[in-house]
Parts: C-alpha cells; sequence; structure tokens
C-alpha cells in the first residue's frame, strides 16, 4: 500500500528506477521494480506489467520532485496520493542557502577588486578588512559553506565564531539557515 520510487546509480554511474515497499523496511519483499534509466515511458511500461488490481491498492507513493517520476506515479498508481521525499525537500533547501552564501562572496570579490582597483588610481596601498576571527570577508563567505551544512550544536568554537560574524553581516543568510534548519527537524 505504501510504496516509494526513486533512481539511483547502481554501476558505472548508470542510472535505474527503483520502485520499494516501504512496509517491508529494506527486507525481504522491499524491491517492487528496478528497471534500467528513468525514462518514463519504459518504467511506465514495466510496472505495468503488474496487474492492476494490485496497482490499485498502493495507496501512497513519495517520490522526488522530478517529473517522469510524477508521470510514472500518476500513470502506473493512478489511486495513490503522491508524497514528495523530505529528503529532496531538504536538499533544495540546503542549495537555495548556498546559494545565497555564494551570491555574497562574489559581491565581496567584486567589492574587494573595485577597492584594489580605486587604491591603484590613487595610488595608495589596499588593505582588506580583517574580521576578529582572522578572516576577510571573502574568506569568510568561503569558509562559512561547512557551517551552514551543520546543526548549531555540532559547531566547533571556531565555526560558532564563523557564524555569528556572517549572521551579523548577512541577517537574511540567518533567516534562511533558521527556516533550513527547521525543515530538517520535521
Amino acid at each position: 500500500e505504501y510504496l516509494s520510487i526513486d533512481e539511483t546509480s547502481l554501476s558505472h554511474g548508470e542510472l535505474y528506477t527503483i520502485v520499494t515497499n516501504k512496509a517491508a523496511k529494506g527486507k525481504k519483499g522491499a524491491i517492487v521494480a528496478i528497471v534500467a534509466g528513468t525514462k518514463a515511458e519504459t518504467v511506465i511500461e514495466v510496472l505495468q506489467k503488474i496487474p492492476e488490481r494490485q496497482r490499485l491498492k498502493v495507496r501512497e507513493i513519495t517520490l522526488d520532485m522530478a517529473g517522469n517520476m510524477e508521470l510514472i506515479a500518476k500513470r502506473c498508481f493512478r489511486s495513490a496520493v503522491r508524497v514528495t521525499d523530505r529528503f529532496h525537500v531538504q536538499k533544495l533547501a540546503t542549495e537555495a542557502l548556498q546559494e545565497m552564501r555564494i551570491k555574497y562572496r562574489w559581491e565581496a570579490l567584486d567589492a574587494e577588486n573595485e577597492a584594489i582597483d580605486q587604491a591603484r588610481k590613487t595610488k595608495t596601498s589596499f588593505r582588506a578588512e580583517i574580521l576578529p576571527n582572522g578572516d576577510t570577508l571573502k574568506q569568510l563567505l568561503a569558509r562559512a559553506r561547512y557551517v551552514l551544512y551543520k546543526k548549531p550544536a555540532t559547531w566547533t568554537e571556531n565555526q560558532k565564531e564563523r557564524a555569528e560574524l556572517l549572521f551579523q553581516r548577512y541577517p537574511d543568510l540567518q533567516q534562511a539557515y533558521n527556516l533550513s534548519m527547521g525543515l530538517s527537524n520535521i
């Protein structure tokens, strides 16, 4: 009654679509189907070999947000409620957070390059601001990558200081980080 569908690479980088029975919890009877490739029409053709009576018993199917998986679930398990896999949602949130950090890093690099050019034009020396932890702003933004993947309880002392400096300068990063962590706690 409860299935999952996802793709994975089993050998040499080739992708396979795997349908599993959640009730088996990874033990005997867990694998419903393994299909070479991820092309919706190919997977649908294989899954439709399962008698329709059996497929109509499926009440819920968990999948990622890929369009092909949605189409497979809709066509093969018509009466099942489709549920988005929380791990894929969490991954998207984390990627969005990292994109924000990278955007700020590019802005810091551009600002530093501009300041260096200005110093050359005015024949003065350029000195990047050194933060209390010894990082420059662009270093802070580069090194914060690891901080943003971890829960605060697992931060080292250096990471706590880095997070504090980062979040003071970029409160929207802190807000996005808190949202991402809140999602992972669900």
